[in-house]
C-alpha cells in the first residue's frame, strides 16, 4: 500500500496554501489531516466548508458526535483530536471516556450519542427506539438532519486517516478499557 506523506504548503495548489496559512493563524499550526486533504485541489476548500456549515447541533454536542463516531470507526487520530477539542468545549476527562463508551450522563446528550453510535455501527439502520428517545429529549428533524451529517462528516475523516494513516499529531487519546466499550 502506498505510504502517504503529510504534504508542505509548497507541495498544495495555491488555494491550499492560503487554507494553510489560515489554519496556522487560527490554530497554531496546520493539523496532519487537513494537511492531507490538501492533496486534493478542491477538497480542503469544500471540506472546511462543510465542516464549518451552521447546524443546529452545539459545539458540545458536535464533539460528543465526533468522538463516539470516532470510536466506532476506530480512528486513533479523531479520538485524539476531538479528546482536546471536547475539552475545549467543556468536557471532563470522565465525559469523554464515557461518550467514547456510547454513554453520557446527560439524558438529552445520552439519547444524542447512543443514536449516533448505532447510526455509525448499524449504516443508517437503527432501532426505533432510539429514535423515539432522540426526539423525547427534545430533538426535532432537523437535529436528526444534522446529526446525520455530523455522522458523515467525521466518518470521512475516520476513513481517511485510516486507510493513510498519517502520524497523529495530538495528544493521544487515552485507551479504553475493552468490557463495556458501546454497550
Amino acid at each position: 500500500m502506498k505510504n502517504f506523506a503529510v504534504p508542505t504548503k509548497e507541495q498544495v495548489a495555491p488555494a491550499n496554501q492560503a487554507i494553510f496559512d489560515n489554519l496556522t493563524k487560527a490554530l497554531g499550526f496546520v493539523p496532519n489531516l487537513y494537511a492531507v486533504i490538501g492533496y486534493s485541489e478542491n477538497g480542503l476548500g469544500r471540506y472546511l466548508a462543510y465542516q464549518g456549515a451552521k447546524t443546529t447541533l452545539s459545539n458540545k454536542e458536535k464533539e460528543a458526535v465526533n468522538l463516539i463516531v470516532s470510536e466506532v470507526n476506530n480512528c486513533l487520530y479523531c479520538k485524539s483530536a476531538h479528546t482536546v477539542l471536547g475539552k475545549m468545549n467543556g468536557f471532563t476527562d470522565d465525559q469523554l471516556l464515557d461518550i467514547r463508551r456510547g454513554k453520557a450522563t446527560d439524558a438529552k446528550l445520552n439519547a444524542l450519542v447512543k443514536l449516533a453510535a448505532s447510526i455509525t455501527k448499524n449504516r443508517g439502520r437503527v432501532d426505533a427506539a432510539l429514535v423515539d428517545d432522540f426526539y423525547a429529549q427534545g430533538y426535532t428533524n432537523e437535529s436528526l438532519i444534522d446529526l446525520i451529517l455530523q455522522v458523515s462528516d467525521k466518518t470521512a475523516m475516520n476513513y481517511l486517516h485510516n486507510l493513510t494513516q498519517i502520524p497523529v499529531d495530538f495528544p493521544i487519546a487515552p485507551t479504553l478499557e475493552t468490557e463495556a466499550v458501546l454497550n
